[in-house]
């Protein structure tokens, strides 16, 4: 047991010392695209405003990038009447699946899926990449493959804050202190 829980602090202490490496250093450059085949260069395309990013690279770890989708809508881009507005958070907010190697093929295919079974009012907060993933890999340091990346961007693309895995509202609240 005390075995269990002195490796359970160990992986934690790791994840979040990854985490750590990353803030205060400038989101790399990355250009994806939108459903509708819209090019945006992060984080060239956010300045001026809080970002905050969401990045899967497996198909596991985009099932836990959708856990993110309905408790982030209702947090950052859709107040509690129905009207955007987001509880006043004045703040860009994208998910964003990876298609790299041989699954880069495959771009193409996800949009339509999405742009057909996905709500349309999540649409405009879903970009893709299509590329290589080492460059982001090392600067963002991905350490898992099956778990999704978030990023808090400031108002000039400097990360500052990054957490990983599935929704929490642990991670939610730290997000939003963030962001306060």
């Amino acid at each position: 047991m005390l075995k269990n829980i002195l490796v359970l602090l160990s992986i934690g202490l790791w994840i979040n010392q990854s985490h750590a490496q990353v803030v205060g250093k400038l989101f790399p450059d990355m250009e994806v695209e939108n459903v509708e085949d819209a090019a945006i260069s992060l984080p060239g395309d956010t300045k001026g405003k809080f970002t905050l990013l969401g990045l899967a690279y497996s198909k596991k770890s985009e099932g836990d990038l959708n856990t993110w989708f309905s408790p982030v809508f209702n947090k950052f881009i859709q107040s509690s009447d129905g009207i955007f507005g987001g509880f006043g958070y004045d703040v860009n907010v994208y998910f964003i699946p990876m298609f790299t190697g041989v699954n880069s093929a495959a771009t193409g295919t996800a949009k339509r899926k999405a742009a057909k079974n996905i709500d349309a009012r999540l649409l405009p907060y879903i970009l893709f990449y299509k590329g290589k993933l080492k460059p982001y890999k090392d600067a963002l340091a991905f350490s898992k493959k099956d778990v999704p990346y978030f990023f808090v961007l400031d108002d000039q693309g400097k990360i500052v804050f990054a957490t990983s895995g599935a929704y929490s509202e642990k991670k939610m609240d730290e997000i939003e202190e963030v962001l306060e």
